[in-house]
């Protein structure tokens, strides 16, 4: 299963933050941006500081993607 973090960007958008801002609230790299930004794994340490840097819960900024082989799987 992959996950997406589409969601924190539209976030970050509706709430006027930036990246940088993101980063300096969370305490983290602009590695952990990009990171995000790929979709790739972040630590779920990260994940909770950004979730209480925004005030919101991990399904405002996450969402799993079940991967093709799931699909055909369970189909």
């Amino acid at each position: 299963m992959a996950v997406s973090y589409k969601r924190l960007f539209h976030l970050l958008i509706d709430k006027g933050i930036t990246n940088a801002e993101l980063m300096e609230k969370g305490g983290f790299s602009a590695n952990i941006i990009t990171r995000l930004k790929r979709d790739n794994y972040v630590a779920l340490d990260t994940i909770e500081r950004i979730c209480l840097a925004l005030e919101c819960g991990v399904d405002d900024i996450l969402e799993f993607i079940p991967d093709e082989k799931e699909n055909e799987n369970n189909g």
